[in-house]
């Protein structure tokens, strides 16, 4: 196999390439985003199922850095990039959740939840800032006059380029929305030792004053515009495929905001496809909360084009998002994946998230504005008995306990808690214990 390379192209088709060590995040011809292209002739060299063997065979590889979920596929993510200069948490591998009981209760046999959330900081976005931190240490070492790397953020993504940043010895800077982010979001990249602006305004103000930061060459732009994040979050479908012993599943239902994730995810799958590892595509669900939809409003005039809306507060923070960047990329996957785009109320995000925990999940706002898409897919007959049906659940629930305990005591705003659980306070009488006891166990039995 020739030498592996990959560099950045236009998505709208403008010519030209541009090295992935340029600090560059727009198209200059058409100020349209850019997108990670690799060498797939050279890739193609090798057969698919040496690829499918070589990606086995790293799992949890003490080789540096391939024992990391993301790297044990670098010649697919970023071949170039020296090892040493890889700043790694050996992210990915995350399982498979299998939702057996949830599934029985929905009539689908077949349902899987992928644990993204079970990763460094807590979430998915491990994925693309391993890759991102990595190419600035590199194009630091190389000379580089970039300082700092700062992104906007709803929480997570400040978290991971917070840590990754402190592990690579590299200044960071994040924007978020002032009382919009959980205690747990904003205390990570405190703790991680990044300066955090908080700033009177939602995800989409944040964003545009990290875009302007950003036009000084010194600060390097983190957030998923950087298609350097997309080709590390690509990983999870290529994982998924991976780990059902290289069996496509029929659908994957993915919640998203800026809707970095989703284009991120049809782009590993295709690739899978183009060299050979799979012969078909799942169907991909796009799954937004109702009070920030503009993919799904734009999904029901078929794609016409992007209607940018005021988010409003919803439970779901991390994709409180009314601009999405990732707009283009994410139509153009959901096309070729014949995808659906659905949405969920805030009574139904809560409801969701509180039936799947009472089958042993936990899941976070987030996960469950794509559950709610599910039950609304099975509702429907869309989603049958026998499809295998993933859930990406993006972000750990523990992020997120102000909600747990707010729906418990039936304390959300338009939200009527279907299935409360609160503690039964009583005095240390054991004839009263027994009692409730007993009215438990009849109740449940």
């Amino acid at each position: 196999m020739g030498e592996l390379s990959c560099w950045f192209e236009c998505v709208r088709g403008c010519p030209g390439r541009h090295s992935i060590y340029d600090v560059i995040y727009q198209c200059p011809t058409c100020g349209g985003l850019l997108e990670v292209v690799h060498d797939v002739a050279t890739l193609a060299e090798t057969p698919a199922d040496a690829w499918k063997r070589l990606f086995d065979a790293r799992i949890h590889s003490n080789d540096w850095p391939f024992g990391s979920g993301v790297w044990g596929k670098k010649e697919w993510v970023c071949p170039q990039i020296d090892d040493e200069n890889v700043v790694s948490m050996f992210e990915g591998h995350s399982n498979l959740f299998w939702a057996q009981r949830l599934g029985q209760q929905l009539g689908v046999e077949d349902l899987w939840v992928k644990m993204c959330g079970i990763s460094h900081t807590g979430s998915f976005k491990d994925l693309g800032m391993t890759v991102l931190v990595s190419v600035v240490k590199q194009m630091m070492s190389q000379g580089s006059p970039v300082r700092a790397v700062a992104c906007a953020s709803t929480g997570d993504t400040s978290a991971a380029l917070a840590a990754y940043g402190a592990a690579a010895g590299i200044p960071t800077i994040v924007f978020l929305p002032r009382n919009r982010v959980s205690t747990a979001q904003l205390i990570q990249p405190i703790a991680n030792g990044a300066l955090v602006l908080a700033l009177d305004t939602d995800f989409d103000g944040c964003m545009a004053i990290v875009k302007e930061i950003t036009q000084d060459n010194s600060v390097y732009l983190a957030n998923s515009m950087n298609s350097l994040r997309i080709e590390g979050q690509k990983t999870v479908g290529i994982e998924i495929v991976q780990q059902f012993d290289w069996q496509v599943p029929d659908w994957i239902i993915i919640p998203v905001g800026n809707l970095g994730n989703v284009s991120a995810l049809g782009k590993g799958l295709m690739l899978m496809r183009e060299l050979g590892l799979i012969d078909r595509l799942p169907r991909l669900v796009a799954a937004q909360a109702a009070r920030a939809n503009p993919f799904y409003l734009s999904a029901q005039g078929g794609f016409q084009e992007l209607v940018p809306v005021v988010a409003q507060k919803t439970l779901a923070s991390a994709i409180q998002i009314g601009n999405p960047v990732s707009y283009e990329r994410a139509v153009k996957v959901m096309q070729a994946f014949n995808g659906i785009v659905e949405q969920a109320t805030e009574d139904e995000i809560a409801n969701a998230a509180a039936r799947a925990d009472l089958t042993g999940m936990y899941a976070c706002p987030h996960t469950g504005v794509a559950l709610s898409a599910l039950f609304k897919l099975v509702e429907r007959g869309e989603i049958a008995r026998h499809h295998r049906v993933i859930v990406i659940s993006t972000a750990h629930g523990l992020k997120f306990t102000q909600f747990k305990v707010d729906y418990h005591k039936n304390q959300i705003d338009e939200v009527e808690a279907r299935h409360p659980n609160p503690p039964v306070e009583l005095p240390p009488d054991i004839n009263l214990v027994r009692g409730i006891i007993a009215r438990h166990l009849d109740s449940v039995a």
